[in-house]
């Protein structure tokens, strides 16, 4: 899920409530896992209720790629 806001005069239909919503109105953006092409545009209120992971919360549970500084020593070694 992210925040979205488009200047593209479209309308969305937000997958929570069934109501319409506006690109141009502020909005987010939310797709299952791995998969952008099944994204949708939700109200930002409707996506709080249904209390998703944010990106945020998504990516602190991936594992950490090593630092710049860690990869340069083990290439040294």
């Amino acid at each position: 899920m992210r925040r979205a806001q488009s200047r593209k005069p479209a309308t969305y239909t937000c997958p929570f409530c069934g109501r319409y919503l506006t690109a141009m109105s502020e909005h987010a953006l939310i797709a299952p896992e791995g998969d952008m092409n099944k994204r949708r545009h939700a109200h930002l209120a409707c996506v709080a209720a249904a209390q998703l992971p944010s990106y945020a919360d998504w990516r602190r549970t991936q594992p950490r790629r090593p630092g710049f500084f860690a990869r340069l020593l083990r290439r040294a070694q």
